[in-house]
C-alpha cells in the first residue's frame, strides 16, 4: 500500500473525452485502483465545487464516494448538503443521502431522504420544500417525490401537501413551478372568491411565452350563479423603442341573473389596444430623420361598463366612470417646429346610442417654436390647428385655428423691471358638413370665419433675499389685455346675432349653434399676480404662495374677477398643507375650495383632501350646483411585519359614501397574510336610469414567497350582500 501525506496534494484524473476530476486533500492514500482521501477533501468537477470529510475513488468503476459534512456548490447558485454522496464520473450520475438543496436566487430549500441526478435531471424522494427558515418553517410543502430540471429550472412535486406550521391546509396531486425569473409558459396563480348573489368565482390564468418579444395570457373565469367568460391579453415588444398590448374579453350572463338584476345586456364584451413607439418614422419608413417621432395609441370599445367590472375580482380596479376615451397621438418634433396628429373618440356607456356624440377625427397641428431676433428683444411663434369634429348623425364641422403672438420685450433699471408688449393675432374658420335629423330653417349652419387681435402689456419684477437659514423670493407681475379689431361672418355672425340676447323663440337655435362655438371674447382686463417662495438652507422649497386677481374694465356690474389663492406649505419634513381657492365677489362666496393635508412619519401616512365647488346656477341632470367631496387614506406601518390601511371617500351633497375600506397586512420574509374589507358604489348599465350597485367585499391575501408574487389578483375574494 502506498501512503501519501502531502499537504494539499492534487490528484488529477483525466476521464472520458477530456473530462477531469480534481481532488485536493492533506491526506491521500492509494491501494491498487482505490484512492482514499481524508482530513478535508475538496473535489472540483465541471461546474461543481464539493467539500467533504472523506472520499473514496475507484478507478475501475469511475465512482467517487464522499462521506460526512458534504457541501456542493454549482455556479454559486445553490448548495447541496448531505452525509453520503456517490458520483459516477463515467455515467455522469450523482447520488446524495440525505439530501439538502438551497437555491441562492429564490432562497428556496429542499430537504429529502435522498436525491439522484444525471445530466440536468434531479430526482428527489420523500422531501420538504419551503422558502422560510429551515428551523420550524412557517409554511412548507411535503412531497413523496420530485423532479427538477437544472437547465429550465422547473420543478415538479408529486403528492404535495401544504402545511401552515404543522397544520395541513391543502393537498395537490401535482404542483409545478419555476425557480427562474425568465418568462415561461404555464398556469399562473388563480383568483378565487365567493359572492352571495354571484356564487363561487374562479379565474385561472394561462400564460404562454414562446419568444422573448411576446407573451399571451388567457384568463377564463366562472361565476357559478352569474355566468362565465374569458379575457385575453397579447403583449409584444416589436423594437427596442416600441411595445404594445391587445386585450379582449367576453362574458355571458345566465338568463336568470340578467332578469333578476334588470341588466340591459345579457353579455358583455369589448377590447383595448395600447401601443407606444418612440421612433416610428425611422423604423417604418427606413429614414434617418434627426427629429424625434412618436406614436401613442389607447383604443377601447365595449358594450357596457360591466365588461371592465367583470375582468377581475378586485374592486379597486373597477371603474366608477361611465365615459370611455380612445385616442391616438402621432408627432414629429425638432428644435424648430412640431407636427402632430391626434384622434379622440368618446363613448358614453350610459347611453343606448352614441351616434350624437362629437369626436375629434382627427386634429392636425403645426407649431413653430418660439424664435427671437434683434438680440432677443422680439419673440414670435406660430400655431395652427385643424379639428374635424364629426359624429354619425346631425351636423359636423372642420374648424381651423391660427394663432400668431409677436412679443417685444426689454429690461429696465439693471434688470429689476421686465416689460413686454404682445400683439396676438387669431383666426378660426368653420366649414360645416352633415345634416340635422330634423332639418329646418333654424338648423342651417353657414360656413364662416372670425378674426381678431388683442394687445397684451406686461410688467414684472423678481426680488431675492438670502437670510441665515432661508431664502425669500418675491415675484410681482401685472398683465393688461385689450381687444383690438374683429371681423366675423357666416356662422360666427349668426351666433352673435342670435345668442347675444336670445329671445324665447331663439333659445333652441342658440343651443344648437353653441355646440361648436368655442371662442372666448377678449375683455379689457388687468391681471395682477403675486408669487413668493421660501427655501431653506438646503434649497428645499418650504413655501409656495400665489395670488391672482383679474380686474375687468368692460363689465361695469362685475369688474372684479374671481380671486385665486394657491398655497403649498411644507410645515415640516413630514407634514404638508395645500390649498387652492377661488372667491367670487359678485356672489360674496367661494366658487371653489380645495384643501389637502399630508402626513408621513412614525410609520403613519395620512392624506386628507376636500373639494368644494359652487357653480351658482341651478342643478341640471349632468351638472350639480354644489360639490362637496371628501377623500382620505390612512396607512400605518407598525414594524417590518405589521401594517394597517384605511380609505374613505364621501359625497357630502348626496350624503353617500362612495368608497370605504379597511385592512391589515402581516409580512414575513417568506409569507404575507392580509385581510381587507371594502365597500364601493359602481355604475352598471340596466334598463333603469343612472343605475349603480353598492357592493361589499372581503379580501384575504395569502402569499407564499417566493413561489407567489403580489398583484391585483393576489387575494381571495368573498363578496357580501349588496347594500342596495
Amino acid at each position: 500500500m502506498l501512503k501519501l501525506s502531502l499537504l494539499f496534494l492534487s490528484l488529477l484524473l483525466s476521464l472520458y473525452a477530456g473530462e477531469k476530476v480534481e481532488i485536493f486533500s492533506s491526506n491521500i492514500t492509494s491501494e491498487g485502483n482505490i484512492v482514499k482521501a481524508s482530513d478535508g477533501v475538496i473535489v472540483v468537477y465541471k461546474k461543481y465545487f464539493i467539500t467533504a470529510d472523506r472520499a473514496v475513488y475507484d478507478r475501475n468503476t469511475s465512482e467517487l464516494e464522499l462521506f460526512d459534512n458534504i457541501r456542493v456548490n454549482q455556479d454559486h447558485s445553490y448548495k447541496v448538503l448531505g452525509n453520503y454522496a456517490k458520483l459516477n464520473i463515467a455515467q455522469k450520475e450523482k447520488f446524495f443521502k440525505p439530501f439538502y438543496m438551497s437555491d441562492k436566487e429564490s432562497r428556496i430549500w429542499i430537504s429529502a431522504k435522498n436525491g439522484m441526478s444525471k445530466d440536468q435531471i434531479l430526482d428527489i424522494n420523500e422531501g420538504i420544500l419551503s422558502g422560510c427558515n429551515p428551523v420550524d418553517p412557517l409554511w412548507k410543502i411535503e412531497f413523496s417525490s420530485s423532479h427538477y430540471n437544472s437547465d429550465s429550472k422547473w420543478m415538479n412535486l408529486y403528492n404535495a401537501r401544504l402545511y401552515m406550521g404543522d397544520v395541513p391546509i391543502f393537498y395537490m396531486p401535482y404542483f409545478g413551478f419555476s425557480l427562474d425569473t425568465k418568462k415561461k409558459s404555464g398556469f399562473l396563480k388563480p383568483a378565487i372568491g365567493y359572492s352571495h348573489n354571484e356564487g363561487v368565482f374562479y379565474q385561472q390564468p394561462i400564460y404562454i411565452a414562446v419568444d422573448n418579444w411576446w407573451d399571451f395570457e388567457l384568463k377564463p373565469q366562472i361565476r357559478t350563479q352569474r355566468g362565465q367568460g374569458i379575457y385575453q391579453t397579447f403583449r409584444f415588444t416589436d423594437s427596442p423603442t416600441s411595445s404594445g398590448e391587445i386585450t379582449a374579453g367576453y362574458f355571458e350572463e345566465f338568463g336568470e341573473y340578467a332578469r333578476d338584476n334588470n341588466l340591459q345586456n345579457d353579455s358583455h364584451y369589448g377590447f383595448n389596444f395600447k401601443y407606444d413607439n418612440k421612433d416610428f418614422l425611422n423604423q417604418w419608413l427606413g429614414t434617418n430623420f434627426e427629429g424625434q417621432s412618436g406614436i401613442y395609441a389607447d383604443i377601447s370599445s365595449m358594450n357596457d361598463v360591466d365588461y371592465i367590472n367583470l375582468s377581475s375580482n378586485n374592486v379597486r380596479t373597477n371603474p366608477t366612470s361611465t365615459q370611455v376615451l380612445s385616442r391616438i397621438n402621432l408627432f414629429y418634433n425638432t428644435d424648430e417646429y412640431y407636427l402632430g396628429s391626434y384622434v379622440k373618440y368618446y363613448q358614453d356607456l350610459t347611453l343606448v346610442s352614441n351616434d350624437d356624440i362629437i369626436h375629434k377625427l382627427p386634429t392636425l397641428q403645426y407649431h413653430y417654436y418660439l424664435n427671437t431676433f434683434l438680440q432677443d428683444h422680439v419673440l414670435y411663434n406660430l400655431d395652427i390647428q385643424s379639428n374635424n369634429l364629426t359624429r354619425v348623425i346631425n351636423k359636423t364641422v372642420v374648424q381651423t385655428d391660427i394663432n400668431i403672438p409677436v412679443t417685444v420685450q426689454t429690461s429696465l433699471f439693471d434688470e429689476y423691471l421686465n416689460i413686454s408688449y404682445t400683439a396676438n393675432l387669431y383666426m378660426q374658420y368653420s366649414s360645416f358638413g352633415g345634416s340635422e335629423e330634423n332639418s329646418t330653417l333654424i338648423n342651417e349652419y353657414n360656413d364662416g370665419y372670425i378674426a381678431h387681435n388683442f394687445h397684451t402689456l406686461a410688467a414684472s419684477t423678481q426680488l431675492t433675499r438670502a437670510y441665515e437659514d432661508f431664502s425669500h423670493v418675491i415675484s410681482l407681475g401685472i398683465t393688461y389685455n385689450k381687444a383690438g379689431m374683429q371681423s366675423r361672418n357666416g356662422y360666427y355672425a349668426d351666433y352673435e346675432e342670435i345668442c347675444a340676447s336670445p329671445k324665447e323663440e331663439d333659445i333652441y337655435r342658440c343651443s344648437k349653434l353653441s355646440e361648436f362655438y368655442n371662442i372666448s371674447d377678449m375683455q379689457e382686463e388687468l391681471q395682477v399676480d403675486f408669487i413668493q417662495y421660501i427655501y431653506d438652507d438646503k434649497s428645499t422649497e418650504k413655501l409656495y404662495h400665489r395670488l391672482t386677481q383679474k380686474i375687468s374694465y368692460g363689465d361695469i356690474t362685475n369688474s372684479y374677477g374671481e380671486l385665486e389663492n394657491e398655497l403649498n406649505y411644507r410645515v415640516t419634513d413630514y407634514l404638508t398643507f395645500y390649498n387652492n381657492c377661488f372667491y367670487n365677489y359678485e356672489e360674496t362666496s367661494f366658487s371653489k375650495v380645495f384643501n389637502q393635508v399630508s402626513f408621513n412619519k412614525f410609520g403613519i401616512k395620512i392624506n386628507l383632501s376636500h373639494l368644494y365647488k359652487d357653480t351658482f346656477t341651478a342643478t341640471t341632470t349632468n351638472v350639480p350646483q354644489l360639490t362637496s367631496y371628501l377623500t382620505s387614506t390612512l396607512g400605518y406601518t407598525y414594524d417590518n411585519h405589521y401594517s394597517f390601511s384605511a380609505l374613505y371617500n364621501y359625497d357630502a351633497i348626496s350624503k353617500i359614501t362612495k368608497t370605504k375600506e379597511i385592512g391589515f397586512m402581516y409580512k414575513k420574509r417568506c409569507w404575507d397574510f392580509g385581510i381587507r374589507y371594502s365597500e364601493n358604489r359602481r355604475p352598471i348599465l340596466t334598463n333603469d336610469v343612472n343605475s349603480f350597485v353598492a357592493e361589499r367585499y372581503m379580501y384575504f391575501t395569502i402569499l407564499l414567497k417566493p413561489l407567489m408574487k403580489g398583484n391585483s389578483d393576489s387575494s381571495i375574494m368573498y363578496k357580501l350582500r349588496n347594500l342596495n
